[in-house]
């Protein structure tokens, strides 16, 4: 069995995930799109349990992944989870979760959460953000948390990392919530549009695109992709029309009455027919005594 070392192996796959989509140290905008267009797997936005966050999943004999996750007021989170259930992903996590011990998390749910921590925000991206070593207050705190989009527990184990802030600073700003930060520096507006971003439903885009070319090529109805995209048929209707998409109208070439073929009717057996009808029964006669 490999040894798992949680918090080495996350950071060593995040730094080989941005290295390799050529991501950089900047921050990371649309997770959803990201996830899709880099790593090939579909994601879905759901209706979902208020304890039930996210999970992934693989079709063993296509070898298609997927990835969902809630819908929430809580975007922070959402993005957390969709860079752990990545995290999942690239380790290939659903080989065997057989031997999981749910009294604690595992050595692979760790190393997801350490993934999603140094991909979000990478030490060397926030040095980047805030130079040298400095004395940082709550504000330095708030312009993490706002400029990667990430949880104030998360900024804070960076910033500790990066040596900006002591033990003790951590524990005392993990307690800090997004919302609080962002009503106290002027933000709020901000985090209400990621508030109600992560609130809505998302189709994976590779699946609704195909939806639209059936719906355009007249094969598939308004009601498909309402339903995946958790709209009504009269708006996806009016979106796709003003979009300029409307299904084709294939004509029934069999329903053209100068294409069937020209059929005899033979009259003389209808009327056979007709006059047997007229024509008096007949009464069957006994047999014979033998």
């Amino acid at each position: 069995m490999t040894t798992v070392y949680p918090e080495d192996d996350g950071r060593a796959a995040a730094e080989r995930f941005r290295q390799e989509h050529r991501l950089g140290l900047q921050p990371l905008g649309d997770l959803v799109a990201l996830i899709e267009q880099s790593a090939g797997i579909d994601v879905a936005i759901l209706d979902a349990k208020p304890d039930e966050h996210g999970l992934t999943m693989r079709d063993p004999l296509r070898g298609a992944v997927f990835i969902g996750v809630a819908r929430t007021r809580h975007p922070m989170r959402q993005r957390s989870t969709l860079a752990h259930e990545l995290g999942h992903a690239i380790f290939g996590d659903w080989a065997d979760n057989s031997t999981c011990d749910w009294s604690e998390r595992s050595p692979a749910e760790k190393r997801a959460d350490a993934f999603a921590r140094h991909l979000l925000l990478p030490v060397e991206g926030l040095k980047t953000f805030l130079g040298a070593p400095q004395e940082v207050s709550l504000g330095t705190l708030s312009a993490v948390v706002q400029r990667f989009l990430v949880s104030p527990q998360i900024a804070a184990i960076a910033l500790e990392q990066a040596r900006y802030i002591d033990a003790p600073a951590k524990r005392e700003w993990m307690s800090v919530s997004a919302p609080q930060l962002a009503i106290r520096f002027g933000w709020s507006d901000q985090y209400r549009a990621l508030e109600a971003d992560a609130d809505r439903r998302r189709a994976p885009q590779r699946l609704l695109s195909r939806a639209i070319q059936g719906y355009a090529e007249g094969v598939l109805s308004a009601q498909t992709i309402a339903t995946l995209r958790g709209i009504t048929p009269k708006l996806a209707v009016t979106e796709l029309r003003e979009a300029g998409i409307l299904p084709a109208q294939h004509p029934v070439a069999w329903a053209d009455p100068e294409d069937l073929p020209e059929v005899q009717v033979d009259l003389n057996a209808l009327d056979d027919a007709l006059n047997a009808r007229d024509e008096p029964l007949g009464t069957a006669s006994e047999p014979e005594a033998g």
